[in-house]
């Protein structure tokens, strides 16, 4: 069968590599800030959804599993789709190890093979800055989505969007990259609206960047710095990524 075009794009391409997927949690989520990301990123989610027991739950993007694994874990009805076959593989070894069950399945953000309202809650998390076609995978996640459709993305008001800058312009030099996108709240809002959706709630990570707190590798520093920047109200101006909820509104 021949392959789309868009399989070419570094978000296929990458991901496809047995080396990236066996990296893939070490290098994101390895070390004490890793960690950090990692533990607050499962708080919001599963704050985010309240209930998880019983609920139909899709990851989109899922990669090594971990937010299919922890929903999963308690006590959600679990299915995760992924382009790479690759990054499946580890998570269902993970998903193995840990006795968990999860519905593993090929499949692409921007065509879920699901019917309309078919899931509780839609999951997301490092999709749409990569993806090729954010509108069309955020449409998607909100068409298969009965109630809350959760997802993350990197502001375009934060230190993210100078790194991204960066990326896209050393990729134009045809240096290898991962060019990601970043957005305004502006224009999730609008696209969530489009398809029947509001936002919720929200929370931002961190006003620095994480690659700076990697860098410096201290979870005290971390908490006191990020601690100081929000009582000065920077992180709600400029913290990144953001993580939001947005439920499906009543007459839709």
């Amino acid at each position: 069968m021949r392959e789309s075009p868009r399989s070419e794009h570094y978000s296929y391409s990458v991901y496809r590599e047995p080396e990236t997927a066996s990296s893939f949690d070490e290098k994101r989520f390895g070390g004490p800030i890793g960690g950090l990301v990692a533990a607050t990123q499962a708080h919001v989610i599963t704050s985010f959804i309240g209930r998880v027991q019983g609920r139909r739950i899709l990851d989109v993007g899922t990669g090594t599993g971990r937010a299919a694994l922890l929903l999963a874990g308690g006590g959600g009805i679990v299915t995760a789709v992924d382009a790479s076959e690759e990054m499946l593989d580890e998570a269902r070894a993970r998903a193995e190890a840990r006795s968990v069950a999860v519905a593993f399945q090929v499949g692409d953000a921007h065509a879920l093979k699901f019917s309309d309202r078919s899931f509780d809650v839609v999951v997301s998390l490092r999709v749409l800055m990569h993806t090729p076609g954010w509108k069309q995978a955020l449409g998607e996640m909100c068409r298969v989505a009965d109630e809350l459709v959760i997802f993350d993305y990197p502001s375009r008001s934060s230190f993210a969007a100078l790194q991204s800058g960066v990326r896209a312009a050393t990729s134009r030099l045809g240096v290898r990259t991962e060019a990601y996108r970043v957005f305004a709240g502006g224009e999730i809002a609008r696209e969530l609206a489009a398809h029947g959706y509001r936002i919720r709630s929200m929370h931002r990570l961190f006003v620095l960047p994480i690659a700076l707190h990697k860098a410096i590798g201290s979870r005290q520093f971390t908490i006191w710095t990020e601690h100081l920047l929000d009582h000065l109200g920077l992180l709600r101006l400029f913290g990144s990524p953001v993580t939001l909820v947005a439920e499906r509104c009543a007459s839709s």
